[in-house]
């Protein structure tokens, strides 16, 4: 069984290098989609750059989306404010879910039962535990920590359900992997043999790995925040380049995971990140403390 990693990228080149290096004894091809636009629709240049990855060169597998996918909706600046915020959503959707339809390009050599897994390139899933031939066939779903600004500066409100993976032959899609629910569903329950998200052939691992949020300076998050996904309510949340430097210094969270999707999703007051031991983060990671001391909270 060979293991087929696919991540969507934007510029995060260190988080990338550090997944090289942690999954390397694991993974045998890494796919990397980078698109032409971001997620809000603005051209952007292509920031992926295979030479600075020489090492791994062999075992990565780099696709590029030209286009804009099909389907995207005109803003119309005269529009309801909620029929915009709307439609800009539907618009990041549809080009998150040609992200990783792309990533079935890359499969072309792939077994049935070799075994895909799709993360954000934030998400890095921890395999040390996990016991390959003992799959049998199920959705695994990685129960991961999230981290904001700094290596060890814990969110331990939630845990984060990021990297997702099944075997090549069980793969309806991508976009599908990524929307499974994050729960193992009873058997007696008669909605799992139709629905196309929720399951009972579910494996969540646990200490199923990190998810590194916003390792970038301010003016970097602030570029970030406002052309990834939920971009247009970052654009609501009246965010600028000053509150993101006041969320950094002060290591706060002012996304509330935990409220409502209906309700306005930043805190005013913002939540304060916790300092993690060394012992709860990637070895690697620690072992080579020197390379990346700049991201770590003293």
């Amino acid at each position: 069984m060979k293991i087929y990693d696919c991540i969507t990228y934007f510029d995060e080149p260190m988080l990338f290098d550090l997944r090289l290096n942690i999954l390397d004894k694991y993974v045998d091809k890494f796919i990397v989609i980078e698109a032409k636009h971001t997620h809000s629709g603005i051209v952007k240049k292509l920031n992926f750059e295979i030479n600075n990855f020489k090492k791994f060169q062999n075992k990565i597998i780099y696709k590029v989306i030209e286009n804009q996918p099909e389907g995207i909706i005109e803003i119309n600046k005269d529009d309801d404010p909620a029929v915009q915020s709307g439609n800009k959503r539907m618009n990041s959707l549809k080009r998150i879910e040609l992200s990783y339809y792309t990533a079935l390009d890359c499969l072309g050599e792939a077994n049935p039962e070799d075994l895909f897994i799709l993360s954000d390139s934030d998400e890095i899933p921890n395999f040390e535990k996990v016991n390959f031939d003992q799959i049998n066939n199920k959705i695994l779903i990685f129960k991961q920590k999230i981290f904001y600004y700094k290596f060890n500066l814990y969110y331990d409100l939630i845990p984060w359900f990021g990297s997702k993976a099944c075997t090549v032959k069980k793969l309806i899609s991508p976009t599908w992997l990524r929307y499974v629910k994050s729960k193992k569903y009873p058997l007696w329950r008669i909605d799992t043999w139709f629905s196309k998200t929720r399951y009972n052939s579910v494996k969540i691992i646990e200490n199923g790995g990190w998810h590194f949020s916003n390792l970038k300076n301010p003016e970097n998050i602030k570029k970030k925040m406002f052309n990834f996904g939920h971009h247009n309510e970052v654009e609501e949340s009246g965010i600028d380049l000053e509150k993101i430097k006041e969320m950094v210094k002060e290591k706060k969270v002012y996304y509330d995971h935990l409220v409502d999707k209906t309700q306005q999703k930043h805190r005013r007051e913002g939540y304060e990140l916790k300092k993690l031991d060394f012992s709860e983060l990637p070895s690697y990671l620690t072992k080579n403390f020197e390379t990346y001391k700049k991201w770590f909270d003293n």
